[in-house]
């Protein structure tokens, strides 16, 4: 086990750190002003296509995608993407300025792995261009969607259509403007095997039927422009060719979606905590209490001490996951995949909590972005998959290792 980065990594990890010390940074009180400000809730912030052009003519792009797909990705693998995933990760927005942002990550890699060239043609070409963005509608809120077998809403085919009724929520990017493409979760075969009832199906957000019913905060923050919408699907008619990979496989695709996904997550949140740590760092130097800085008061250092130990522990557990998916493959991974999924969120709040107690009440107001980045971090011991989800089958699977039957 090497993880000693390619000098292909390390270029890249300098030409990013570069371009976020030169184009990004000294953007980011602009950009959160302007966010953050309720006249502005689903408007994109003028100065981002400027950047993402910025970050297209450097190179930047696509960086997530693991295979070569022409000349608008470089074919990183995932041990490579790593370290760059954690330098866009430490802020919130950056990630969209390199179109490596969620949920478009995900549906690109969908549509290069399971897209018919038409699929390829009509909405992964603009997409991997940062022309459009795009949604995804698996999480339904009259069902518990840490099973995704429970899913409900149906895709029934009529002649040449398929027809989706259903209630969705929790379907980021379904709010910005640039939204055009939904990818929708839905049974079309109820009377199959529990993981043959699921499709997935390309929906155009202009069609006929599909209604967006209003956008969810989380912790009180809009994360506009993309968001995270409630959604129904009323007849929604779509051609029969929008289908993805064919009845019975949306399991499947899910599967292979989430995978990249949850680890992808998991790169950014060591972002957030090692941006965290560095600003509690800096905090213990400025601040004075009784007389003394408080880095010399030992508890602080404590905190500050354990939360480095912590951040390099899931560092090293996230590219421990990646190496293996590059080498093995995902399936192989999913042990490794589920423990950074619970450690890396669980390890994040801790350590920004401690950057927050640190700053005192400038940790919990909008002059850091540690506020928000708790609210993320919490939510994301539930995206793509609870923590009691990845414990009881990583449990089964340790189970399983360790233990065998008598006489078998």
């Amino acid at each position: 086990m090497n993880f000693d980065y390619s000098d292909k990594a390390k270029s890249y990890q300098e030409k990013l750190n570069a371009f976020m010390a030169t184009e990004v940074y000294p953007l980011e009180k602009e950009h959160n002003e302007f966010a953050y400000h309720p006249d502005n809730n689903w408007k994109r912030w003028p100065k981002l296509e400027m950047l993402k052009e910025k970050a297209k003519a450097a190179g930047l792009w696509n960086l997530f995608l693991p295979k070569a797909y022409g000349d608008l990705s470089p074919g990183l693998t995932n041990l490579e993407y790593a370290p760059l995933a954690e330098i866009m990760g430490r802020l919130l927005w950056a990630s969209e300025i390199f179109n490596c942002s969620p949920p478009d990550t995900g549906n690109m890699e969908v549509l290069a792995k399971y897209g018919t060239p038409a699929h390829q043609e009509k909405w992964l070409k603009p997409l991997m261009n940062g022309e459009i963005r795009s949604a995804f509608l698996m999480t339904e809120p009259n069902v518990a969607s840490s099973d995704a077998t429970n899913v409900s809403t149906s895709i029934k085919l009529d002649g040449d259509e398929y027809v989706i009724n259903g209630h969705k929520w929790w379907s980021s990017g379904a709010m910005d403007p640039h939204c055009k493409i939904a990818i929708v979760m839905g049974k079309t075969n109820p009377e199959e095997h529990r993981h043959q009832q699921q499709s997935m199906i390309l929906v155009p957000m202009d069609t006929p039927g599909l209604k967006i019913v209003r956008p969810l905060s989380v912790f009180g923050y809009n994360d506009s422009p993309e968001g995270h919408a409630e959604i129904i699907l009323d007849n929604v008619r779509v051609p029969k060719e929008n289908l993805l990979l064919g009845e019975g496989r949306g399991f499947e695709i899910a599967q292979g979606r989430l995978g990249p996904g949850r680890i992808h997550h998991c790169m950014r949140l060591i972002g957030m905590a090692q941006r965290s740590l560095e600003l509690m760092s800096a905090r213990s130097s400025e601040r004075v209490a009784f007389g003394r800085a408080i880095r010399d008061f030992s508890s602080v250092r404590q905190e500050i001490a354990y939360s480095r130990c912590e951040v390099e522990q899931a560092r090293l557990l996230t590219l421990s996951a990646a190496d293996k998916m590059d080498k093995f493959g995902n399936k192989a991974a999913k042990d490794l995949i589920a423990m950074i999924k619970i450690v890396a969120p669980n390890m994040a709040l801790k350590v920004i909590d401690r950057a927050i107690q640190i700053h005192g009440g400038k940790g919990v107001s909008g002059d850091t972005p540690l506020a928000h980045f708790y609210a993320a971090a919490r939510t994301l011991r539930l995206a793509d998959g609870p923590d009691e989800v990845h414990l009881y089958q990583l449990g089964k699977s340790t189970i399983g290792k360790y233990y065998k039957e008598p006489n078998s």
